[in-house]
């Protein structure tokens, strides 16, 4: 008897999601039995359903794709996880690969290459869209810290420094410092320059 792939599909556009599974579900070899919306609900729908390979959007309600794949990284070690994006930024690369996925994709990539790449991570392989690799090289690391990043993203909104320094719970001063660092290192002129920056890179 054949054994199966069972697969974990976690994206929030239903059509997107749906024809992904029902091309998934022609392999003869797999089984789509988890499909979730949200990001926060991929580690309980893993765990429920007994998944090999786990398939995660990267821009998700609840939580996003890259921080589901830590997640599942930390608590099911053994479970695969295959990162699919629509936007082919480097900085998501990069950061995927640092919180565990086993292979990085676009979405529109054809059916056969992203079966193909679902095999692949079971037999232990890394599959890394090779423009998106060769992008990350020539972009380089990431050069906003954490705290950084958090600031960022929070000022995107366009927040006032003391809404930040209450919803992040620091010092308006400390607030200033980070943006000020954060703009500095990315060449921007202003917050909403360094925003869009960090966006396209895929930094934040």
């Amino acid at each position: 008897m054949r054994y199966m792939i069972r697969l974990l599909l976690a994206e929030d556009q239903s059509m997107v999601r749906e024809a992904l599974a029902a091309l998934l579900g022609l392999e003869p070899d797999f089984e789509v039995v988890a499909q979730v919306a949200r990001g926060d609900e991929v580690l309980a729908a893993a765990r429920t359903h007994t998944v090999d390979v786990a398939l995660l959007d990267i821009e998700m309600p609840g939580m996003t794709g890259i921080d589901a794949a830590a997640e599942l990284q930390r608590e099911l070690p053994a479970l695969k996880v295959v990162v699919l994006t629509t936007f082919g930024r480097p900085g998501y690369l990069r950061r995927a690969m640092e919180s565990g996925a086993h292979a990085f994709l676009v979405k529109d990539a054809p059916a056969a290459q992203l079966a193909a790449a679902v095999r692949k991570v079971l037999a232990g392989e890394r599959v890394i869209d090779p423009t998106l690799a060769a992008a990350a090289l020539s972009d380089g690391a990431n050069p906003l810290t954490e705290r950084e990043r958090a600031v960022l993203r929070a000022a995107a909104d366009g927040s006032t420094n003391a809404e930040l320094a209450a919803a992040l719970h620091l010092s308006q001063g400390t607030v200033r410092n980070y943006l000020s660092t954060a703009i500095q290192k990315l060449t921007a002129r202003n917050r909403a320059e360094a925003v869009r920056i960090a966006r396209e890179k895929g930094w934040l």
